[in-house]
């Protein structure tokens, strides 16, 4: 008899324990490429909190993929708009001549720049997140002293101070590192004031090869910072030295990610960001 009473007893614990198996699987069969599917009450039960704290950043990696895919889409969108606007209004223009297509001409030759970086940058953040594909020793001040002298004299009344001392990785790959200083060089420039400073250091501090560079740009509140951090968030228009689009941090954290380095972005108390890149230096 105990036995017989075991036996429903027994089914019923077992069909307790397998519940969040049965909601995990299928959870799983709903899920598509572009979609995770909700996972129930997983969370309640205590013993299956690792794989229910899994399932919930899969959940936000799936959100943040879509909000990429639909912002990326919007930016590639709006130039092709504006290309197809301008060539429109220019033929139904009976009065047009050789000056206004001139002009026509050169504004959609910006506009196709512009896209031109676009495309680069979305480029670079694919390569930051997929890793290095190749490594080999780098060493941050040569990397920092080439992308200056590659981006030639400062928008006037800017000043660029640089304290450039060995920072030697022993395994980076130099093509995203570039990809990283230059998009810090170009942020520090463009967001700046009037006037304004950049300062850009390399040096090693223990263990750590560091990247720094701060300037006086605008005011940052501490809390849009780890918005800035994602693809396309602005916090302005840029005051100077051309426009952004959006993903220079981003592609400045994909990198780091990808390198396992210590990125620190921190306001400065009178205006602008410090940001601060930690890696595993050469022994």
């Amino acid at each position: 008899m105990v036995a017989l009473a075991a036996v429903p007893v027994g089914w019923a614990l077992a069909g307790r324990a397998v519940r969040p198996l049965r909601e995990v699987t299928a959870a799983a069969e709903g899920a598509t490429a572009d979609r995770l599917p909700e996972h129930g009450e997983l969370g309640r039960y205590a013993e299956f909190a690792v794989l229910a704290d899994l399932y919930a950043r899969l959940d936000a990696a799936y959100a943040a993929q879509r909000r990429f895919v639909a912002d990326a889409s919007h930016e590639l969108r709006t130039p092709l708009t504006a290309h197809r606007a301008l060539i429109q209004v220019t033929l139904a223009d009976p009065d047009a001549d050789a000056t206004t297509l001139r002009a026509v001409c050169e504004e959609l030759l910006r506009i196709g720049e512009q896209q031109e970086r676009l495309v680069a940058a979305l480029l670079a953040l694919a390569r930051g997140q997929q890793g290095p594909p190749a490594t080999r020793p780098v060493d941050l001040a040569a990397l920092t002293a080439e992308a200056l002298t590659a981006r030639g004299p400062v928008p006037a009344g800017h000043t660029v101070r640089t304290d450039l001392r060995p920072a030697v990785l022993a395994h980076a790959d130099p093509t995203q590192l570039a990809s990283l200083i230059g998009n810090l060089l170009d942020n520090a420039i463009r967001h700046n004031l009037d006037g304004g400073r950049v300062d850009v250091r390399t040096h090693v501090d223990g263990t750590r090869a560091v990247f720094a560079i701060g300037n006086t740009g605008p005011l940052v509140p501490p809390d849009a910072v780890d918005r800035i951090l994602e693809p396309f968030h602005r916090l302005a228009a840029p005051r100077t030295h051309g426009g952004g689009n959006g993903l220079g941090l981003a592609i400045v954290r994909a990198v780091a990610d990808s390198h396992g380095a210590d990125l620190r972005v921190v306001p400065n108390p009178g205006g602008g960001l410090t940001v601060t890149v930690g890696f595993t230096a050469a022994s």
